[in-house]
């Protein structure tokens, strides 16, 4: 294992900014962790979702599932049922990227799904393996959350490791670890929808600064210590909650 971990915000199809943050990682010394929402909105949602496919088979990357993960595969498995709410959520920007731009309007739901498949083999397996969670050290990386309700945080359910937000992160955390995640952003939970600095608070760590609407992306450094660096690339392409 790496002696340290850097790991990179919810980017959300900014490929421009997930490259540029790249340049910060030390692949050497320092196990990359995705926390997950690769895709949906954004710039480039494919190559997102392409380029975290290849760090992960490459380099040894770590690739969490976030919800968006978890849509986009339920939508591939279940095209018909679940399509209205993954394009609700962004998910039609991700489906022209793998096709082309009006897709929509040419097919239907099953045959958008059959054709990503077809066209795009390695997709499924890869949001098939990404993990609910990852421990190194005192910490723990996730996308959505924990149920700090439980007395074994890994009771959580598999749904609220990618989609919990209340009930999570404004609860007491007495797991005796550190925990990192993205899902919700930093201006929510600083409660003024403009702060987009890494929020800290009980041991908890949340990491996604929005950078899709215009925020910030974070690349963390951490060592068995704690932060060492907070990298930022604040996405000047798009005002702040336009």
């Amino acid at each position: 294992m790496k002696q340290d971990v850097f790991v990179i915000g919810d980017i959300h199809g900014e490929i421009t900014l997930f490259k540029e943050m790249l340049k910060y990682w030390d692949e050497k010394t320092q196990q990359l962790v995705l926390i997950g929402d690769l895709g949906d909105r954004g710039e480039n949602p494919k190559e997102c979702f392409q380029l975290g496919y290849q760090l992960v088979n490459e380099k040894g990357a770590v690739c969490l599932k976030g919800n968006h993960e978890d849509m986009l595969l339920r939508f591939l498995h279940d095209p018909e049922e679940n399509y209205s709410l993954y394009a609700l959520n962004g998910g039609l920007k991700t489906i022209e990227t793998f096709l082309h731009t009006g897709a929509e309007a040419e097919y239907s739901p099953t045959e958008m799904a059959s054709m990503i498949k077809s066209h795009y083999p390695w997709l499924e397996s890869f949001l098939e393996n990404c993990f609910l969670y990852f421990e190194w050290n005192d910490y723990i990386f996730v996308h959505g959350g924990v149920d700090l309700s439980k007395k074994d945080w890994k009771k959580t359910s598999d749904e609220d490791f990618v989609w919990i937000r209340e009930g999570f992160y404004d609860q007491h955390n007495h797991t005796g670890r550190k925990i990192v995640f993205g899902h919700t952003i930093t201006p929510m939970l600083y409660g003024d929808n403009q702060t987009t600095d890494l929020w800290i608070k009980e041991d908890l760590i949340g990491i996604d600064g929005g950078a899709v609407y215009g925020g910030t992306l974070h690349g963390v450094h951490f060592d068995r210590s704690g932060i060492v660096r907070d990298y930022r690339i604040d996405n000047q392409a798009k005002k702040l909650w336009q």
